[in-house]
């Protein structure tokens, strides 16, 4: 289940600091972002987190990282409560774990695909694992 945003919001000034082959996959992946359901855009991890307490277990929303260093944070409520994981961009791939695509919304079905048979574990879950 995903959690809706809002509204789309406009193209973040922080992201124009990529090489012009890194701006135009950001680009596409992000105009494709923003016509999803759910891309929440600047929402800070405390506001994530609350929107996602009140859900069941297992919705989801991608929201700007507020890491200096990472471009979007996954944000998903696990039976312990919500949790965040972030997104990487490196040489023009979006990456978590070990799964990684040129496209933002491309990289979650394969994430989503990928754990209905294998757990994702990430250190910050607790060893919850993410299905």
């Amino acid at each position: 289940r995903v959690l809706p945003s809002p509204a789309p919001p406009g193209l973040p000034d922080r992201f124009r600091m990529f090489r012009s082959c890194e701006w135009e996959v950001l680009e596409r992946s992000l105009n494709i972002l923003q016509a999803s359901d759910f891309y929440w855009g600047p929402l800070s991890v405390g506001e994530a987190h609350a929107k996602l307490q009140r859900e069941p277990v297992g919705t989801y929303l991608v929201r700007d990282s507020s890491q200096g260093n990472c471009l979007f944070s996954l944000s998903v409520r696990m039976p312990t409560g919500p949790i965040s994981l972030r997104i990487s961009f490196q040489e023009g791939y979006f990456r978590l774990k070990n799964w990684f695509s040129d496209c933002v919304v491309q990289l979650l079905e394969l994430v989503v695909a990928g754990t209905r048979n294998n757990p994702l574990h990430f250190d910050e879950m607790g060893g919850t694992p993410l299905v």
